[in-house]
């Protein structure tokens, strides 16, 4: 049978979580009730199947320590440190086919982490006060399924009634499907593309080598949340591989951008052992929206309007030697097989002789940065668009999983 497990906070929402609890044991579901409230819950509040104490734990925290410092924030932090510990384990148990929440601010920053914690793919279901805003502090780069409560989750009324029990459907039929669910998938091995409308033709021609090769390709445009979905995903150990062709959003962090992934992009992969190959693709940019956007402070730079809505700028000598140094030192930290591909006639489509962010001395400081971190190196006299560079790095990439495999098999 199904399990779903319910995050609440059950010293200010027990009657709700008590009602969430029948509407899913009414859908024909197994129910687990963690407690991730700081306080003691009221003496009509359901008994909790992992109690508020032992979610502290599990983070090694008291919780009577907590509720003795009075700091919410930290207590907050705490627990929300708890939960996605406890989800976790209940996830490698076998116990937890989809995660349900229903919360306000606090409960909701406690139950998102606890779900992030969770594999892409499992079923989590956050009904919240916070889902009419801005909702990536919640998701991050994680499928969490947001509904808005439009009231507050305070009783059971004639509108909460309806989303809740929304809710509770829509987590019972997820874990259902996710119980029976072919573990397996295709049988096919899987590898992560990233992409960017000026690499697209590399992508494309690597990932159709990738295809005849027996491989599955998810691509990913390398806006920043695709930077992370990647991180995120081999971090889960999903992947088989990391095709890393695009890797402009180490630009847009360092230089100060708006398609930034974060301070750990390129990392995940390499600390799991994933092999990749990695490119500088659309290295020679950073991202703004449209023209009006840029910062005063790159008024002097040379800018390209891509369309209405987004605006590049071409980095310079300095910061593509940051960048490469940044590139060559992060695959070459990798725990497995790790490679640099480096394409010598332009890293983008617009990074072409005679194109608007042609500058050769920029892309030999990256070339000439790479270096000198001692990661093994392939200079192809080719342009990061050419098929011909796409496809050896693809075959390389297959030439590592099928090494690495082969070696643990």
């Amino acid at each position: 049978m199904a399990t779903v497990v319910l995050v609440g906070t059950l010293d200010t929402k027990g009657a709700e979580y008590g009602w969430l609890r029948e509407r899913l044991r009414e859908q024909g579901c197994d129910v687990l009730l963690v407690d991730v409230g700081v306080h003691a819950p009221p003496g009509d509040a359901p008994a909790a199947d992992v109690p508020a104490d032992a979610v502290a734990r599990a983070a090694g925290h008291d919780l009577a320590a907590l509720r003795t410092a009075g700091d919410r924030g930290a207590a907050v932090a705490a627990m929300a440190e708890g939960a996605a510990l406890t989800v976790a384990a209940l996830h490698r148990e076998g116990r937890l086919h989809a995660v349900l929440a229903a919360a306000g601010s606090g409960g909701s920053a406690i139950a998102a982490q606890a779900m992030r914690a969770l594999p892409i793919g499992v079923p989590k279901v956050l009904v919240s006060t916070m889902a009419g805003g801005d909702v990536a502090p919640y998701v991050g780069s994680s499928d969490v399924t947001l509904m808005y409560s439009v009231v507050d989750i305070a009783g059971i009324n004639a509108v909460s009634r309806l989303v809740l029990g929304n809710a509770a459907a829509a987590a019972a039929g997820m874990a259902a499907r996710f119980e029976k669910a072919d573990a397996g998938g295709t049988g096919r091995r899987v590898v992560a593309a990233t992409m960017f409308g000026v690499t697209t033709p590399a992508v494309d021609a690597a990932r159709a080598r990738l295809a005849e090769l027996g491989y599955e390709v998810l691509v990913f445009h390398a806006t920043g949340a695709g930077g992370r979905a990647v991180e995120k995903l081999a971090a889960d150990g999903v992947l088989d591989g990391v095709l890393d062709l695009t890797t402009t959003e180490l630009a847009d962090e360092r230089v100060g951008g708006v398609l930034s992934a974060g301070p750990d992009r390129l990392t995940a992969a390499g600390a799991a052992g994933v092999p990749q190959v990695v490119a500088p693709g659309a290295l020679d940019m950073v991202n703004f929206g449209p023209e009006s956007t840029v910062p005063a402070r790159f008024a002097d730079r040379r800018l390209l309007v891509h369309n209405p809505t987004v605006t590049l700028m071409r980095t310079t000598p300095a910061e593509m030697r940051e960048l490469g140094a940044e590139l060559g030192r992060k695959t070459a930290a990798a725990t497995g097989p790790a490679e640099v591909f480096w394409p010598l006639r332009g890293v983008s489509a617009v990074d072409v002789a005679d194109g608007p962010f042609e500058d050769a001395e920029a892309d030999a400081a990256a070339l000439e940065a790479v270096r000198g971190t001692g990661v093994r190196l392939h200079e192809i006299d080719a342009h990061i668009n050419d098929p011909a560079f796409a496809v050896a790095m693809a075959d390389r990439l297959h030439a590592l999983i099928t090494a690495t495999q082969g070696a643990t098999s």
